[in-house]
């Protein structure tokens, strides 16, 4: 049972920002409940929505009018405000917001909720319903969004009487922030809204069920120590809730101590700093060959907030198939979900690494630090042979590899966010940009969202103004959500978008190229070199208040983006044209073993000898 004082404004384990005062509580205050509903989201700490009104929510826009801690966006779609809340919760690790209407204005928050279940983002999601008496009678813009949601929420509630208003804000940023992180959706009824009720802001929560999180278990974590401590070819395979925890100093304490290999995945990328000499990068379908390599000649893998996706493992019988698993995540559910785990651990991540770098360096003592010389020529030895790369456009247009690789080194890695849509232009991105701290790469990894990329870049400029924030997107994603892009520039938000424009539905293409004898059914967009280029982008940015410029040459790569790096009072977009035969290699055929990499188009490494 989860029984405590109702957290403080922003209590999250991750990033703090800065915040307004609290308001005060004004307990026993008469107001109705749409003026309850905004007083309790100033008193959760809330100082940034995402939203859009609409008949069942405009009881709660009124009284939001009034509001001197609430900074309200209005977006032009309520995908856009759902991802946007997401893109502000990845760059503060404070719960993102964001408020629609009933009927399609919450169903159109379906996707970034699942996007953010998928990818444990802490999001609170406000939802207009028709009045209680109308429920169920097919009302005019009724939907039942608790219903629907109840599968890609951590949970949500359906609010009918204004006296449960601030309980039920107070229940959702917890739950959101607490144990696991996730979405949790409100919806309040217009009747509820608009009735009178008197101000009580709890000043306990009460959860019976609810998990917040445990300590991990001494004798787990022991045996984990003894295991690093005696294993002669360690791997810490590290996943996003590394991030989530806001654990990234924990993981270089027992890198460094451990010495142990260290992968990050999609969603843990800058966990680890690159730079750092024991991280081989990215494993996976589109991973390094030292870092998939390492994981199946692994003898232990130590997993950390991660769940042994199909991305990662590949064909999941023939994944590290000689090591001993060692499992620790806040979510006892992941433990033993996909791959059993040898020795599992449950708790928050933090608290793993405050008890298990001790613990090793108590079982180094005893045994002394493993000999992994040989395990580490091995791994020099494959990354420096099969180090990423990529070979010149055949057709003269700028290799899409290139533009993103000069993005993340014109940029300050200390100072920029890179959000990416999905699709060849993200694995390219995850691959060719260098992250050096956690949360300055922003994407959807789980549901693998198009049209992620420019709402979540708008969400992350908001919750984290004095960084540059590019949004790397492809030409398809971006036809899916640039209308935010209208947002941005009202609102005074100077995002950066690239667009990685191969005129193509990129990732399609190349599984047609692949796997369908080049039979490109349907993925030809127009919008690249020699096509009619429907829409012109750079057209598009400027009628969207936007600078549009235009690179279509290796040549010209640096100075197109210093000068949309000049430009810091309005929105830029730049259309890189690039050409549409790039392939994200490495790649590990859907279905097959991580044995079966190929590093290109027919070459797949040579497996010499047995570490």
């Amino acid at each position: 049972m989860a029984q405590v004082e109702t957290p403080k404004p922003s209590a999250v384990r991750t990033r703090p920002a800065a915040t307004p005062a609290t308001p005060a509580a004004h307990t026993g205050e008469a107001m109705t409940g749409a003026q309850s509903l905004i007083r309790s989201l100033e008193m959760a700490g809330a100082t940034d929505i995402f939203g859009l009104p609409g008949g069942a929510i405009l009881p709660a826009y009124d009284p939001l009018m009034d509001s001197t801690v609430l900074r309200h966006i209005l977006v032009r779609h309520e995908q856009g405000a759902g991802h946007a809340a997401q893109g502000y919760a990845h760059a503060t690790g404070r719960p993102g917001v964001c408020i629609a209407t009933s009927g399609p204005g919450a169903t159109n928050l379906v996707t970034p909720i699942a996007d953010a279940n998928m990818d444990s983002i802490p999001l609170v999601a406000i939802t207009g319903q028709v009045g209680a008496q109308f429920i169920g009678t097919d009302a005019f813009q009724e939907a039942d969004i608790v219903g629907i949601t109840q599968p890609i929420t951590k949970h949500n509630m359906l609010v009918t009487d204004p006296e449960d208003i601030p309980r039920a804000i107070a229940e959702a940023f917890f739950i959101a922030t607490h144990g696991r992180p996730g979405p949790v959706l409100v919806d309040v009824t217009k009747s509820a809204m608009q009735s009178q009720t008197t101000f009580r802001w709890p000043t306990r929560i009460d959860l019976p069920g609810f998990n917040a999180g445990s300590k991990p278990h001494a004798k787990t974590v022991t045996e984990a120590a003894r295991l690093l401590a005696t294993a002669r070819r360690p791997v810490l395979y590290v996943g996003g809730g590394v991030i989530r925890s806001g654990a990234s100093a924990g993981l270089r304490k027992l890198t460094d101590l451990s010495g142990a290999a260290v992968v990050t995945t999609l969603m843990a990328r800058g966990a680890l700093p690159d730079s750092h000499p024991q991280h081989l990068g990215m494993p996976g379908m589109h991973g390094t060959v030292a870092a998939v390599a390492a994981l199946q000649k692994a003898d232990l893998v130590v997993a950390l907030g991660a769940r042994f996706d199909d991305r990662v493992t590949g064909k999941l019988d023939g994944f590290a198939p000689n090591a001993v698993i060692v499992h620790a995540d806040i979510d006892p559910a992941e433990i033993g979900k996909n791959r059993v785990a040898d020795v599992p651990i449950v708790g928050d991540l933090k608290d793993v690494f405050a008890d298990l770098v001790p613990a090793l360096e108590e079982e180094q003592r005893k045994h002394g630090k493993p000999d992994l010389e040989a395990w580490w020529k091995q791994l020099d030895e494959w990354r420096t042979t099969y180090a990423l790369g990529y070979t010149p456009t055949e057709d003269g247009l700028s290799s899409p590899q290139y533009v993103i690789k000069r993005l993340g080194e014109l940029n300050d890695p200390d100072s920029t966010i890179f959000t990416a849509g999905v699709g060849q232009h993200q694995m390219w991105a995850s691959q060719f940009i260098k992250y050096e701290h956690p949360n300055t790469w922003i994407n959807s990894g789980g549901l693998g969202t198009m049209g992620f990329s420019v709402p979540a870049a708008m969400g992350a400029k908001v919750g984290a103004p004095d960084k540059t924030v590019w949004a790397i997107d492809g030409d398809g994603c971006f036809q899916m959500t640039n209308q935010e892009l209208v947002t941005c520039a009202i609102n005074d938000i100077p995002i950066k978008v690239a667009i990685i424009n191969n005129s193509s539905l990129g990732m399609v293409r190349q599984w047609q190229t692949l796997f369908y004898e080049s039979r490109y059914s349907n993925t030809d967009l127009n919008t690249g070199h020699g096509t009619r280029r429907t829409p012109d982008f750079v057209k598009l940015a400027d009628a969207m208040g936007c600078v549009g410029l235009r690179c279509e040459s290796d040549a010209d790569v640096d100075a197109t983006i210093k000068r949309a790096n000049e430009i810091n009072d309005q929105p830029v977009v730049v259309d890189f044209t690039v050409s549409r035969d790039a392939m994200v290699w490495p790649m590990v055929a859907a279905g097959t073993s991580n044995d079966e990499i190929q590093y290109a188009r027919g070459l797949a490494p040579q497996w010499e000898r047995e570490v």
